[in-house]
């Protein structure tokens, strides 16, 4: 592989992490392994699922000072 070729690899492997990374700070890929876990396909009912799941999971969360 040239020297060329391989940062462009790198390039590449940072782009995707990055990409990964934003769809998990965005809960993009929480969204769709709701779906996978409920078989559910995306729209709205199912997307306001979610938010009323992830809404219930936070309010049972116990804090700490």
């Amino acid at each position: 592989m040239t020297n060329t070729a391989a940062f462009l690899s790198r390039i590449q492997h940072a782009l995707e992490l990055a990409h990964a990374t934003l769809r998990e700070i965005f809960d993009e890929s929480a969204y769709i392994r709701f779906l996978q876990r409920r078989g559910l396909t995306s729209s709205r009912e199912s997307y306001a699922q979610f938010l009323r799941e992830g809404e219930a999971t936070r309010g049972r969360r116990v804090r700490c000072c």
